[in-house]
């Protein structure tokens, strides 16, 4: 089974690093994976996504057109894909930053305001590892000791005072 996940919003919001957790997670499970940024050219500020594909079997293509799973952190990344979740397929938006509702009954939508439990949490940045714990409680595709692994392998040395903060983002969304 390929599980197709796209992850999508401004850059700064943590998409690449979060499409980075999830392809850890997938080595940590043994599963073949393929983990594909894209952002433009203004970077921080500008449009980020983030393919990632899970799977049993080996990956034919990294790019996610279709995706099962839809991260969307803002207005613009909602507007674009989110009618290009398969049927039957899970989106989870940041309610914080996007107003708008879909209307499609043939996908679950999960609207969590992650900015907002982010940033009362004072884990200021860590809307992206809310919608993680949402989609993994939702999905069951991890579990969080695999999540847990995966977070301190990509975290930097530099920055491993971070860790504790992402996984009680974690937490947070999967208690959401």
């Amino acid at each position: 089974m390929t599980t197709e996940i796209l992850l999508a919003g401004f850059g700064g919001q943590g998409v690449l690093f979060a499409g980075k957790v999830l392809a850890y997670c997938g080595l940590m499970d043994s599963k073949k994976l393929s983990w594909l940024p894209s952002y433009g050219p203004e970077m921080r500020g500008g449009t980020a996504n983030c393919s990632v594909c899970i799977s049993d079997e080996p990956i034919g293509s990294p790019l996610v057109l279709t995706p099962d799973i839809l991260i969307a952190m803002n207005g613009p990344s909602y507007d674009k894909f989110i009618n290009s979740v398969k049927s039957g397929g899970k989106a989870f938006i940041d309610s914080t930053l996007v107003d708008a509702k879909s209307d499609r009954t043939d996908i679950d939508c999960f609207y969590i305001p992650s900015t907002e439990i982010a940033d009362g949490n004072d884990l200021k940045g860590g809307s992206n590892m809310v919608l993680l714990g949402k989609l993994i409680k939702e999905t069951g595709i991890f579990n969080y000791d695999t999540i847990q692994k995966a977070i301190e392998k990509v975290v930097p040395a530099s920055k491993m005072h971070l860790i504790e903060n992402n996984l009680k983002a974690i937490k947070l969304g999967m208690n959401y």
